[in-house]
Formats: C-alpha cells, sequence, structure tokens
C-alpha cells in the first residue's frame, strides 16, 4: 500500500501567483542577468589567483588602501553629521522648495562624475566661488589634497544616505515622536531616544552604501583632488594606473573592490532603502540598543530648547495642593470651550470625523487643524510646545517605542523629567503591577499581545505624572474581563487625579463608568455636555443614542407626529410646535415584531424585511429595514423568535406604540 506523499509548502514568493512566467519576459530578463554578470565573470576569469597576494601587497597598493578606508571613513562622517539631519527635514518638514532640496540630494547620483570634480573645483578650488575665502580665512586648500578627496567622495556618496534614511524616517508613524513629546521628552531627546533608534536599519544601510560608494569614487576625486601618492591617490585610481604597466594587477585590486561590493550588498540583503517600521509598533526590532534602557543615555541632560533659538517658556507649574484646573479654548476645525475642575473626567464621544482626536491633539499642541487657548490651574500653557505642557496621551495604538523593553518604556516620561533612573524604574514597576502587567517588565512591545501592549501604555501616560490626561480609545484592544480590571483601575487613579481627564471613547460603559461628564462632538461641535445620566436619558445625537443601543430618527415637527429625515412619519403622543427640530428615539425593547399586519392601538405600523439578527446577552436584536421608515431595530427574547421563525430575508411588520417615542428637540 503507498504512503499519501506530503507536499512541502511553497516559498512565499512563488505562491504569489499560479502563473506561468511568459518567455517573452523571462528571456529580456535572463538577458539582462547575463549583461550584468559578464563583466564580473570577466574579472574573475582574467585574475591571476597565483599572484593575487603579491600584487595586493606591493607597497603603492597598501598606501592606496590605507587612504581609501581613510578617505571612506571621513567622507562617512561627514555625511553622517550632514546628511541624518537633511534627511530629517525631508521627511518630517513642509517647506518652500523642498522639491528643489530633493533635486539637489539626488544631483550627484545622475551627474557625471568627472563634471562633479569640475563643479567641485568651481566652487571650492582655489579660483572657485568660496575657494578664496577658505584660504585667506582659514588657510584651507582642498584641491590636490587628501582633504580634497574626502569632500568629492562625500559629494557623490552623501545622497544615498539622505535618500535611504528619509524613506525610512518616512515610514515611521509621527505618533511615536508625538507621545515622547507629550511624556515631556524635549526634540533632540526624542530624536536621539525614540528616533534614531527606531530608524537604525534604514541608518546602518544607507552608512554601509555610503561607505562603499565612498570607496569606489574616481572621477570626481581624480578630477578635483588630483592624483597624488599618498596623498589623493585612492584604490581606484590605482587601478587606473596600473592598467597602463601592470593589467594583471589591475585585474587583482578590482577584484578586491568587487568583493568589498558584494560583501556590503549581502549584508544588506536588498534593503537599500532600510526596513520601514511596522506599522502597528510591535514587530520591529533595532539594530542597536541605546546605552541606556530607559532612553536616557543619549538624551540625559539634553534638554534643549526649540530650535528656532528664542528663548522656551516655562514649564505651568502645579496648582496649591497639586490641583490643576483646566479651561481651554478651541478654535479651528473644533470649536468649543472646557471649563472642568480637578478630578473630572470627561467622556468625549461622536461619530468618525466628529473632532475627537482633533480635541485631544489640539490641546497636545500637535495640530495646524485647530489650536487651544489651554490653562492648567493658574498657568497658561497655550505658548508651550507639547513636551512642556505637562499634557500626557495614550494614542489608540499605543505607540510603544519597539526598542525599549516594558519597563523602559513607562520609564520613559519620568526618565524625560529628569527623574533619577533607580526611582523612574521603581515607579514604573509600581504602575505596570496595578495594571496587571508587572510580570511582562522586561518584554519588548513584539513580545506582548495588543491588550498587553495596551496597558503599557496606559501605566507609561499615567506615570509620567501629567497635569492633563488624554486618553484616545484606550480600553479599545482589551477583552471584556481584562477591560473591567483596567476601567477599575483606572477609576481609581482618577479619583485621585488632581488634573483633568479626556477620554475618547465609543463603548457607552467607558463612558458611564469612567466620566463625571458626557461631551458629544460632531462636525467639530458640541452637541451636548453632560452627565452621564442626563445624556443616557435624553441623548441630542442620533450616534449616541444608536450606540446606547436605541433607535435614533431626526425629523422635524408635523402636526400630531414628525417629518423624518429618512423618509416617512412618526405619530408620537407629545405634540412639538410646527417645524421644530426634533430627535426621537425609541427604545428596542418597545419595538414589537408581527408576521401580519397588527391590529389595536398601535399608531406607528410599518412593513419590513429583516435583514440581521445578532445576541445581546440574553436577548436577540432583529435589523428590519422598511420603504416606509429608517432601520429600526427590535431586541426581542430568542423564545420569540423561535415562534415567528425569524431568519434574515424574513417578511415582518413592526409596529411603535406613540406613548413609547421620546421627543428631544435640537
Amino acid at each position: 500500500m503507498s504512503r499519501p506523499r506530503t507536499t512541502a509548502p511553497a516559498p512565499a514568493a512563488r505562491r504569489r501567483t499560479g502563473a506561468r512566467t511568459p518567455a517573452a519576459l523571462a528571456v529580456p530578463a535572463l538577458l539582462a542577468v547575463a549583461f550584468l554578470l559578464m563583466p564580473l565573470l570577466g574579472i574573475l576569469g582574467r585574475t591571476s589567483w597565483g599572484d593575487l597576494g603579491t600584487h595586493l601587497t606591493t607597497p603603492g597598493v597598501l598606501e592606496a588602501l590605507r587612504l581609501s578606508l581613510l578617505v571612506s571613513c571621513w567622507a562617512l562622517g561627514l555625511s553622517l553629521l550632514l546628511g541624518v539631519p537633511l534627511a530629517w527635514l525631508l521627511a518630517r518638514v513642509d517647506f518652500p522648495g523642498k522639491v528643489l532640496v530633493r533635486s539637489l540630494v539626488l544631483l550627484p547620483m545622475v551627474l557625471p562624475p568627472t563634471v562633479g570634480g569640475v563643479a567641485l573645483l568651481l566652487g571650492f578650488g582655489r579660483r572657485g566661488l568660496l575657494g578664496p575665502w577658505l584660504e585667506d580665512s582659514f588657510g584651507i586648500v582642498l584641491p590636490f589634497h587628501t582633504s580634497g578627496a574626502v569632500v568629492a567622495a562625500t559629494f557623490v556618496a552623501m545622497p544615498f544616505l539622505v535618500i535611504s534614511l528619509e524613506g525610512t524616517l518616512a515610514g515611521l508613524r509621527p505618533s511615536y515622536e508625538e507621545t515622547a513629546a507629550s511624556l515631556g521628552a524635549s526634540p533632540v531627546r526624542v530624536f536621539c531616544t525614540v528616533t534614531l533608534p527606531m530608524v537604525a536599519p534604514g541608518l546602518a544601510a544607507g552608512a554601509a552604501l555610503t561607505w562603499a560608494r565612498a570607496l569606489g569614487e574616481f572621477g570626481a576625486t581624480i578630477t578635483f583632488a588630483g592624483n597624488l601618492p599618498g596623498t589623493t591617490q585612492t584604490l581606484p585610481l590605482q587601478v587606473y594606473l596600473l592598467l597602463q604597466d601592470s593589467p594583471e594587477a589591475a585585474t587583482s585590486v578590482s577584484l578586491l573592490l568587487l568583493v568589498i561590493a558584494m560583501a556590503v550588498l549581502v549584508c544588506l540583503r536588498g534593503r537599500w532603502t532600510g526596513a520601514p517600521p511596522d506599522r502597528t509598533g510591535r514587530a520591529v526590532r533595532s539594530t542597536g540598543e541605546p546605552a541606556d534602557a530607559d532612553g536616557g543615555a543619549v538624551g540625559d541632560g539634553a534638554e534643549a530648547g526649540p530650535t528656532t533659538g528664542h528663548p522656551e517658556p516655562a514649564a505651568p507649574e502645579a496648582s496649591p495642593g497639586g490641583r490643576w484646573p483646566l479651561h481651554a479654548e478651541v478654535t479651528g476645525f473644533t470649536e468649543l470651550t472646557l471649563e472642568a475642575d480637578p478630578g473630572t473626567t470627561i467622556a468625549v464621544v461622536g461619530p468618525n470625523g466628529a473632532g475627537k482626536t482633533t480635541l485631544l491633539r489640539a490641546l497636545l499642541g500637535l495640530t495646524p487643524r485647530a489650536r487651544a487657548v489651554l490653562h492648567l490651574g493658574e498657568s497658561d500653557a497655550t505658548a508651550l510646545p507639547p513636551h512642556r505642557r505637562g499634557v500626557a496621551w495614550v494614542p489608540q495604538d499605543g505607540a510603544l517605542f519597539p526598542h525599549l523593553t516594558a519597563l523602559a518604556n513607562t520609564a520613559y516620561g519620568l526618565r524625560a523629567q529628569g527623574v533619577r533612573r533607580a526611582e523612574a524604574r521603581r515607579t514604573a514597576q509600581h504602575w505596570l503591577d496595578r495594571l496587571g502587567v508587572g510580570a511582562l517588565a522586561h518584554r519588548r512591545p513584539a513580545q506582548l499581545s495588543g491588550g498587553q501592549a495596551q496597558r503599557v501604555a496606559l501605566a507609561r501616560a499615567l506615570a509620567a505624572r501629567p497635569r492633563l490626561l488624554l486618553l484616545d480609545e484606550p480600553l479599545a484592544a482589551l477583552d471584556q474581563t481584562t477591560r473591567a480590571h483596567v476601567r477599575h483601575t483606572l477609576r481609581g487613579h482618577l479619583a485621585d487625579f488632581g488634573g483633568v481627564c479626556l477620554i475618547v471613547t465609543h463603548d457607552p460603559v467607558e463612558a458611564v463608568s469612567l466620566a463625571d461628564r458626557v461631551l458629544v462632538l460632531d462636525g467639530g461641535r458640541a452637541l451636548q455636555d453632560a452627565p452621564p445620566a442626563e445624556v443616557t436619558r435624553h441623548p441630542r445625537s442620533p450616534w449616541v443614542a444608536r450606540m446606547l443601543g436605541r433607535n435614533a430618527w431626526p425629523g422635524t415637527a408635523d402636526g400630531d407626529g414628525l417629518a423624518l429625515a429618512g423618509g416617512g412619519r412618526l405619530v408620537v403622543a407629545d405634540r412639538l410646535p410646527e417645524g421644530t427640530r426634533a430627535l426621537a428615539v425609541i427604545a428596542p425593547e418597545a419595538v414589537s415584531v408581527h408576521l401580519e399586519k397588527p391590529a389595536g392601538s398601535p399608531r406607528n405600523v410599518w412593513t419590513g424585511t429583516v435583514r440581521e439578527i445578532t445576541a445581546a446577552g440574553s436577548r436577540l436584536r432583529v435589523l428590519v429595514t422598511s420603504p416606509e421608515a429608517p432601520d429600526l431595530v427590535a431586541e426581542i427574547t430568542p423564545a420569540a423568535a423561535l415562534e415567528l421563525g425569524l431568519a434574515d430575508g424574513a417578511a415582518v411588520w413592526t409596529s411603535v406604540k406613540a406613548t413609547e417615542v421620546t421627543l428631544i428637540q435640537l
């Protein structure tokens, strides 16, 4: 009996398509590979392997190799010093002439090397634009000097670093840097402890390519710096000379340069633009570790002010007793005024695009769409940069720094505020324990589940001792059991919190259990700002009513009923003045479902079709669509659904008594 054979899964690259490669594409592709491979095979075939060691150890070759390494390393250093800030500027800042600057960066890559050398002569030569000033002021003469070879190599190699790093920075979501700023980290500290570690793969790739390109530079060097043995004669120039006197030795040196270039490319594994960070922020591993796991080695003490050079406003001082009432006037896309006493928690609700996140970002000073005049306690924080406001936030995805452990993430804000490392770690561990993730303190974000990562992000914000706490759906990634535990812990902290907390949420349980007030936004405007009980009884927004599980139909008063905005008419018990805009709220349990048209007292009867049946605890919610009225949700028992034989597509009748309709004037 034959055994069943198991087939190994095909590689991912081969599983992408089941179609065979067309010959019209395969043949030119193979010819291209052969075209690129032939010169390399020529070098390998013509190399005198027996004399290879002799050729590579002659004094001239060794001197050229030493000079090449010196020039390429200096070129790499200059490229890092100048190119990293330039890449950040191109990736993060919009400014006039940005396209021109990027074109200037790319220009050395497409410019003929000899033309680049001529341009360098006309710019930095003794008769160039800047050369006479350099010579008269500092005694610096670049042409025919080793420094000239460094300048030439930097000119042609730096674009590789800038392009590689810019691509990686563009793929890095700004929420990481914005979150770090909200925790109290200055721009320089954010750049050194968050941005650079997270773009380390792209930086390493760009640096390797820059070094390799500088090592192989020929045209610009010989034109600008000359070909002086021991001064500017690098390995590529040595190859050029050897071709005239000793072609075999030239082939051996060419093989050395070829091996170096291939080694760099193999190590990069084709990722010449770097590996863009994972968008979830939980699967990225930095190629290097910061010296201080708390993110403070590079940035400790680097509390630099804004790059404008103007003196930075002082951070707001704590009000007496550590209490920080909130007063904010927000203008722009979101327009409202917020007043809240210390210890107040405000739930911000509304449909997508209502302006909830814009409100939080305006309070943080992170968006041009809206601006907030912000007072925390007795201090005006309006003009302060984000890292000086004392406003901490938890974005929707948590934005945990992937190169730091959970403990280091949680301690980051305290370290940025100057707290000693041991104390910051103790406080961070305390908060992780309170939120039930203390045992995971030494794990990286990539080793945490979504719920665990969200709890660590919440602990990080709470540990930073903010004056204003902003939470953007902080419990959305948690399961029901964990959500209840974290909600209880958060409620306990907020009860003792001396500032104000704003929570963006789509969960009515969170809004009711955590908040003292519910702020309803729509289109950037406040529709309602009231205690949860009031919003629950009288929601002024159809979206909020639906969030609370109610049917909500807007309309205009018309006689003894309401002319519905979505079509149809609703008879109500409480009449309103003609033309009054109102919201009709109908509880799902007040909706009756019938197989035949009901007789008797119901004033509102519609025919419809069952479109969806879902479970809601011990009851079922039935969505019924009708040409005579907006969509209606009814809540019935499973026994009633079984008796009626309800299923998707079933024809039914629905009815609502006029006395069961609650009208809320808009």
